[in-house]
């Protein structure tokens, strides 16, 4: 039987998943400063489109003119953000109330109202400075950290999956731990592409310009202390420092391929095919659209897809290692419940 705040916390997961999407379709469609201002879109809460309103905009924005279609979608994804905030707030809360339950949560659902408020920040750095590739880079690793936060509060909420596997190799849980982290490398060297707009420095499959090593300055591709402003949108960087940064999520890509097909052949042999075949599933989809939004030059269909595909690699990854984890943790977890619960049993006792 599910426990009690399942549903909400099942909604808040796909509602993460459509702000990670339209984030994606945001920066995809140039419209990460489409409102130069945070919160609001120049000043009001919603895009301006009244004669007054534009005329207030003009007047306080003079190097920012309002272009309509970009507003919406930046502030679509600040509304759909906002509301994710307010439900991640509600489970914190119930969270909290509920914190003498056996096997509720109670850090978790604390912890995601922490990288909530951590995401607010971010977003309003990516606006404040102007794209910096560095925030970019973090507010995405941030959604997907939401993202898969959320699975695992999900799945410790869900009565089918509240017992951890039995017999499980550590090797095989070590390895599991490892993907986890070569996927999250992955998302972050993902992130790192799209924000120095470099997914089009390679337009050609397996090779790149034509060549196996082309001409790349990883020195500049990946110098993290640049300058901020005045403004990224479009990129600052030369082109052999963007076919860096490209090359490296290529050879990342590789490595995470091989890692999971490593660890889904574990699984496998441990006769948990359910879980190496949903990992097997996600991984191919996820390598077909990243060769797929290459060898198509990056339409924003396939690169939103390829970003969707990321997120649901990594929430598999969580998932798994939230079932391969060892029985004691699950227990440790729940004795502090189980002590308060035999207090107040032993205090209740005599007065009955």
């Amino acid at each position: 039987m599910n426990r009690p705040g399942f549903r909400l916390a099942l909604c808040a997961t796909l509602l993460a998943l459509l702000v990670v999407l339209l984030g994606a379709y945001t920066r995809l469609t140039h419209a990460g400063l489409g409102c130069p201002d945070w919160p609001g879109c120049y000043g009001f809460i919603s895009v301006p489109y009244t004669e007054a309103q534009l005329a207030h905009a003009e007047l306080h924005y003079p190097n920012a003119p309002v272009e309509a279609h970009k507003g919406r979608n930046e502030m679509l994804h600040r509304y759909f953000a906002g509301g994710l905030a307010l439900m991640i707030l509600v489970l914190g809360a119930q969270g909290w109330h509920r914190r003498v339950d056996i096997g509720q949560p109670v850090g978790l659902p604390l912890l995601l109202v922490g990288v909530v408020f951590a995401q607010a920040a971010f977003g309003m750095w990516t606006v404040t400075l102007k794209l910096w590739p560095q925030v970019v880079t973090a507010h995405l690793l941030g959604g997907i950290t939401t993202l898969s936060l959320l699975c695992l509060l999900t799945a410790r909420l869900s009565g089918r999956f509240a017992a951890p596997l039995r017999r499980v190799d550590p090797g095989l849980r070590h390895l599991a731990a490892v993907g986890l982290i070569l996927v999250a490398s992955q998302i972050a060297l993902g992130g790192w592409v799209s924000a120095n707009y470099a997914a089009m420095a390679c337009t050609d499959l397996p090779t790149c310009q034509g060549q196996w090593w082309p001409e790349a300055d990883f020195a500049n591709g990946f110098h993290l202390m640049q300058h901020i402003g005045p403004n990224y949108l479009g990129g600052h960087l030369d082109s052999t420092a963007r076919t860096a940064i490209h090359l490296t999520h290529r050879i990342g890509a590789l490595l995470v391929a091989v890692s999971l097909s490593w660890l889904a052949w574990r699984l496998y042999r441990a006769r948990l095919r359910g879980l190496a075949g949903l990992l097997m599933f996600t991984l191919g989809v996820q390598l077909a659209l990243g060769i797929s939004t290459v060898a198509f030059h990056l339409p924003p269909g396939l690169a939103v897809a390829h970003t969707a595909g990321g997120a649901a690699l990594m929430a598999t990854l969580t998932f798994i290692n939230y079932r391969l984890r060892p029985a004691w943790a699950t227990a440790r977890k729940q004795a502090p419940n189980v002590w308060h619960h035999a207090h107040v049993l032993l205090h209740l006792g005599p007065h009955r």
